[in-house]
């Protein structure tokens, strides 16, 4: 009998996200799929399995959730406080939700996204090659209170109380960027002035988008808003018709008409969807052959995440099965050395 997960309360953003879908541009409709794709790789690591795998996408808050039988789970993302049973536990790691038990997740601590995976992941039925709900569109929806979720068997390979190194995606900071069609439309005393801007994460932002802000006046590309409406990708920086920039995510259109100064890499992208409002961001420019050599070395270093596996440690206080464990090994009586 496949696993259930019954949705028992759920915050006003949670969705099944995967890696989204590719190849319908043409068609209108964006890639879609989790706004920080790391944190899909890294709950894919956690619980050794492939990073296509469904999860569900939490913005801002969680939810309370319950297994009809044991269930590797993994928390990776915007850290939230979370637990089973009352009993805190660690993000970032996989840890066993036994049958029956509650989990608890929060609001997050830090960042805007947080991911629960699920050993085997989301038997949810591909919808044009996907299962992530793609809201602007019109695919699938937020889980409700109430909601019950298939699950594929749990996956053999799954152990619990395994971590991996805390993500570095949540405190702003620099981002890599690439020149776009509409960059030489900027001066490049703007295009210096963009570079040497901190900015600031607005309080405006979704999946679609958000806006940056910056002291002074806004950035003007020299043909105005007069270019003709093109294709646009996730990452790209869109200068507003008041000089806002605009930085595309997953779920944007897919043509627009306003001059984009750059395009972030998707290596960075994560920094740029995990800044809470307020948090600083500052735009560095690289070149084409630079943004190839990082991605690179970006999917190598994906690939490897099993590697930084280690151990939970955890808390004496918190075992109730403390006296299990064998504390002391290798005493001897002292005379036999």
């Amino acid at each position: 009998m496949s696993c259930l997960l019954h949705v028992l309360s759920a915050g006003p953003g949670l969705t099944v996200q995967d890696q989204g879908r590719s190849g319908y541009l043409a068609l209108g409709l964006s890639r879609g799929g989790a706004a920080d794709q790391l944190a899909l790789w890294e709950g894919a690591a956690l619980l050794r399995q492939s990073p296509t795998c469904a999860a569900i996408e939490m913005a801002g808050m969680g939810g309370e959730f319950e297994a009809t039988q044991d269930l590797h789970i993994a928390l990776t993302g915007a850290p939230m406080r979370a637990s089973i049973d009352g009993a805190r536990i660690v993000w970032n790691a996989c840890h066993l939700l036994p049958r029956g038990a509650r989990l608890s997740i929060g609001a997050v601590e830090r960042g805007n996204f947080g991911y629960l995976h699920l050993s085997g992941g989301i038997a949810a039925a591909p919808f044009l090659g996907a299962a992530s709900a793609h809201l602007t569109a019109g695919i699938g929806r937020v889980l409700r209170a109430g909601d019950t979720l298939e699950i594929s068997p749990d996956q053999a390979s799954a152990r619990a109380n395994i971590a991996l190194p805390d993500s570095t995606c949540f405190g702003g900071g620099q981002v890599r960027i690439v020149p776009s069609l509409q960059t030489d439309l900027f001066s490049p005393s703007e295009r210096a002035r963009f570079e040497a801007t901190t900015f600031t994460r607005d309080t405006r932002g979704n999946r679609m988008g958000m806006a940056l802000l910056a002291p002074g006046n806004g950035f003007k590309a020299a043909a105005g808003l007069s270019i003709l409406s093109e294709i646009i990708v996730p990452g790209d920086i869109q200068i507003t018709g008041d000089g806002t920039p605009f930085v595309l995510m997953s779920e944007c259109q897919t043509t627009g008409g306003y001059p984009r100064i750059g395009s972030v890499l998707p290596a960075d992208l994560p920094i740029v969807a995990q800044a809470q409002p307020g948090m600083p961001l500052q735009f560095t420019f690289v070149t084409l052959p630079e943004a190839v050599e990082i991605e690179t070395r970006e999917q190598t270093r994906r690939d490897g995440l099993s590697g930084q596996l280690r151990p939970l440690i955890r808390d004496p206080h918190a075992m109730a099965d403390l006296l299990s464990y064998q504390l002391i090994s290798g005493a001897t009586a002292g005379h036999d050395l």
